[in-house]
């Protein structure tokens, strides 16, 4: 079964054009992957239960993964790549697969791949087969 990671991509103080920027490098790394789509999701404005605040723009991505665990795997490595070469700025996410969301702001690169992998691994024990 195909399951689809929506990725919100938020900066403070950020234009439209400088999340547009960071969203498709994001695009086109994931594009990269063993993923099925990535597909840039036009408007500004959060989706409803995003707590995303203070943003000046929204940048997202809907990632259709193929029903492995490795597609996700590969998909949460990159974004964690991605966003630590991000120096200057730390762009805010949101991920968000089935009901289950992540929210990623303030942290350490270790605290985001801790929660990565606890993302990772509830979706991984989800699909298990007894």
């Amino acid at each position: 079964m195909e399951k689809t990671l929506q990725i919100l991509v938020a900066e403070d103080g950020a234009d439209v054009e400088d999340i547009a920027e960071l969203t498709g490098y994001l695009r086109e790394e994931l594009l990269r992957l063993d993923v099925d789509d990535v597909t840039s999701v036009p408007g500004e404005e959060p989706p409803p239960g995003a707590r995303v605040v203070e943003v000046a723009a929204i940048g997202a991505l809907l990632v259709t993964l193929g029903s492995t665990v490795t597609g996700l795997r590969q998909v949460l490595d990159a974004i964690r790549e991605w966003r630590g070469r991000c120096r200057e700025s730390r762009p805010s996410l949101h991920l968000s697969l089935d009901d289950d969301v992540l929210e990623i702001s303030e942290a350490t690169d270790e605290q985001v791949a801790r929660a990565f992998d606890m993302f990772l691994q509830r979706h991984s024990t989800a699909g298990a087969q007894p």
